[in-house]
């Protein structure tokens, strides 16, 4: 079969591959080799397939009838360790062979010994058959020309369409309108909730998890065969996106997260949130500090005070329920303290913190700096190593908490309360020693501190 598909550097429309199909079509069958006689210690999940302490020898030239044939023998070297023996391209081949509840020899488990031999066959024979064609596979994807978009959501990638000069809504309206959105002081910003609905443009890498497809699947990015029994591949869990282990490694960071996989708000990353949603910040945070804003900033001990767990409860299951739906009004909650709980569990559940595990030492190294140009400085540089979604909610967020210390007369809530606050709730040490994460406590709070503070300049 010729094997031309990447000659051509121009693009094609896309055909869906089928030679890897053929190729798994082809593989040998897995003929079990059954032992005739009873064997003494047969472990109780193999079957007649095991024939006890036999050599390799005596395993090669049972094996030597038929391609695809099996059988599976005790390790003399080592008893109590087990092998499968194959035959696959005129030779016997030998696989240390596991068991935990289920059957393997790699990272694929399998419910049967039958399975596990299918499925080897199978990568056996397309791995030697096609193995530079696998290794080309990614030159030429389809991915690159029409999307994954294109696949599973929308009919055509608004990206790859002409855009006519009056279009609104095409990438120049877009770029636009984020210039206009850095030329805008930090004042005028501070000066309003109300801010562009348009989402910007935030990159997310896939979040790839092994899956097993049930019949035949293709892969989104380079169209060819997903070959295999079981876990052919991988799927995004949070915009379903299919592909090759492989491939896996070459897609962009343009995961377009779809709310039919991302179906809860609280402990969702903060970037597939935002992204599924299209908004530029959790709208649990917006709608809260609205909430807040209207109605409570004058609240003696605002943050400080906690709110009955059971009714935050209810404010957080609402938000995983309805979405931007949710009513956190005064109707439905009239202690402010339910609503200013709920803000601070949404981000403490966060399984990445807004204060990122990467950026974290470098923010904790800020606070100990104690020239305060040079600390001011340090923590602008520190706020460039957050992802622009946890960079933006935070800047919202500290310019929230400015705006609380402007009541502190009422509420008794200086940048310094704030900072005990909200410390430990936006920063979690990563993988520190009990010690260590306990030192860091005041560093925490002089690092929220500083953000309020100098909030005007920071951001």
């Amino acid at each position: 079969m010729a094997l031309n598909v990447f000659d051509h550097d121009e693009y094609r429309p896309p055909v869906w591959k089928s030679y890897l199909y053929q190729l798994q079509q082809e593989a040998p069958h897995p003929r079990r080799l059954t032992c005739t006689c009873e064997v003494d210690n047969r472990p109780k999940y193999y079957g007649r397939e095991y024939h006890g302490m036999i050599s390799r020898e005596e395993a090669d030239q049972l094996l030597s009838q038929a391609e695809g044939s099996y059988l599976i023998r005790e390790s003399q070297r080592q008893p109590g360790t087990y092998t499968l023996a194959l035959r696959f391209g005129n030779q016997t081949r030998n696989f240390r062979l596991y068991h935990d509840g289920k059957h393997f020899v790699g990272e694929k488990r399998f419910e049967s010994i039958h399975d596990l031999v299918t499925d080897g066959l199978i990568t056996l024979y397309i791995e030697t058959k096609a193995a530079e064609y696998i290794a080309k596979m990614t030159i030429n994807p389809i991915y690159e020309h029409v999307g994954y978009t294109t696949l599973n959501q929308e009919p055509t990638l608004k990206k790859h369409l002409p855009q006519s000069p009056e279009a609104p809504d095409g990438p120049a309206a877009v770029k636009d309108d984020c210039n206009a959105e850095e030329r805008l002081t930090s004042l005028v910003r501070r000066a309003t909730l109300r801010e562009s609905d348009l989402a910007p443009k935030y990159e997310k890498v896939h979040n790839f998890k092994v899956h097993t497809f049930r019949g035949p699947h293709w892969c989104e990015y380079c169209a060819n065969f997903m070959w295999g029994l079981i876990a052919q591949g991988v799927k995004c869990a949070d915009c379903g996106l299919n592909v090759h282990k492989q491939c896996s490694k070459v897609v962009p960071n343009d995961c377009q997260p779809d709310l039919r996989h991302v179906k809860k708000v609280y402990s969702c990353d903060l970037t597939t949130l935002v992204k599924a949603h299209n908004t530029k910040r959790p709208m649990v945070v917006d709608m809260c500090i609205q909430e807040i804003e209207a109605r409570g900033l004058q609240s003696e001990g605002l943050y400080r005070i906690s709110g009955f767990s059971e009714l935050i409860e209810d404010v957080k299951l609402a938000f995983d329920r309805d979405g931007e739906k949710a009513d956190i009004s005064s109707n439905a909650y009239e202690d402010i303290n339910i609503i200013t709980g709920a803000l601070k569990l949404y981000f403490r559940e966060l399984p990445i913190p807004l204060i990122t595990y990467d950026a974290y030492p470098r923010f904790i190294e800020t606070a100990k700096v104690s020239d305060p140009e040079k600390r001011l400085e340090s923590l602008h540089e520190s706020l460039k190593l957050l992802p622009p979604a946890h960079c933006e909610t935070l800047r919202y967020l500290m310019a929230h908490l400015k705006r609380v210390t402007q009541c502190d007369k009422d509420n008794l809530m200086p940048s310094e309360n704030l900072g005990i606050v909200f410390g430990p709730t936006l920063m979690r040490a990563p993988d520190l020693d009990a010690m260590t994460a306990l030192n860091d406590i005041r560093y925490q709070r002089l690092v929220v501190e500083m953000l309020i503070t100098n909030e005007d300049v920071l951001f």
